[in-house]
């Protein structure tokens, strides 16, 4: 079943950007897989994500409000009104389906399989509209002509580092002509869920017809060091005791080079900082933050003068870390 991206993240049609943002970090925080360990949390995660990066952005919302779970795939002078009345009419004569494999799927380690996929009504509109060689008219007028090719999927992982500043894949597909090499740029910036549009390398079509577009799932892997939320980046700051307590500045590794926060005085542990515009790119908006999440540290084997003065401090001392105060 299609998702309706609002629905996915809970808002009217009309919310403005904003809205979407808020309800999309809310949402991201609540099913993020390293917070929320139901079994269906990391799939409801990655719906957000796509849903998000979908509807933050104003070209592809406009294509998604005009031509609904089909926007990925109509070419991009397409009347909606002339779209609109083409699918009413193939649905009422809809029938059939065929279906085309492509064999074996990438062997790039995508682990995506086969990229099999089945032509669809959908897919015979170009007969109807007869635009940018997609497919045409048949003899009579009316019915079908060539058949466009399908859409096909795949996934592809990159690591936060790749997906902060871009990198390039070589993988092979085999199709009914045999094995062909693709060498595809993944632009710096992407986020995982984000697809990837190859044209003309999915299906071939029948007769005239254009192939079908090949999407690229992107996945940023599991990171030792970074949490990826969206564009944002989160990561652990150990710091010592008495840098907490006095404050200090610290330095932080992140995917665009080592950077340095401030901890002001009194800080504890799981105390958030900020470092804006530091998280992953973005191409046609703001990017994403850095979020270093502070980890007070004592010294596991301290020397006899650390264990001196950290008696002294005990008995002169009047903090109490239990205190709700």
């Amino acid at each position: 079943m299609a998702k309706d991206f609002y629905e996915v993240l809970g808002v009217s049609r009309d919310a403005d950007p904003a809205d979407i943002q808020r309800a999309y970090r809310r949402l991201a925080r609540q099913n993020h897989p390293d917070v929320n360990k139901h079994s269906e949390a990391e799939e409801r995660f990655k719906d957000i994500a796509e849903a998000y990066d979908v509807l933050s952005d104003p070209e592809l919302r406009r294509r998604y409000d005009a031509f609904g779970e089909d926007f990925r795939r109509v070419p991009p002078d397409t009347d909606p009104a002339a779209w609109r009345e083409a699918r009413t009419y193939a649905d009422a004569g809809a029938g059939a389906r065929g279906r085309w494999s492509s064999g074996t799927g990438p062997s790039g380690g995508f682990g995506a399989g086969d990229f099999g996929d089945e032509v669809d009504i959908e897919d015979l509109l170009g007969g109807i509209f007869g635009r940018r060689g997609r497919g045409g008219r048949g003899r009579d007028g009316w019915g079908p002509g060539p058949v466009p090719g399908s859409d096909h999927e795949a996934e592809v992982e990159v690591s936060v580092e790749e997906a902060y500043h871009g990198t390039e894949r070589s993988f092979t597909i085999s199709g009914p002509d045999g094995p062909r090499t693709l060498d595809v740029t993944i632009p710096a910036g992407v986020v995982d869920g984000q697809r990837i549009r190859l044209r003309g390398q999915g299906g071939p079509g029948s007769g005239s017809a254009a192939a079908g577009d090949l999407f690229l799932v992107v996945r940023i892997a599991d990171h030792p060091r970074y949490r990826v939320e969206g564009r944002d980046l989160h990561a652990l700051l150990p710091i010592a005791p008495w840098e907490a307590a006095l404050g200090a500045s610290v330095s932080v590794d992140t995917p665009g080079g080592a950077a340095t926060v401030k901890v002001p005085a009194g800080s504890s542990s799981h105390r958030r900082l900020r470092l804006k515009g530091r998280g992953l790119p973005h191409t046609r908006g703001k990017p994403g933050n850095f979020y270093a999440e502070l980890q007070v540290r004592v010294p596991g084997t301290p020397t006899d003068e650390e264990q001196r003065l950290f008696e002294e401090l005990a008995k002169v001392s009047s903090f109490d870390a239990r205190s709700r105060r």
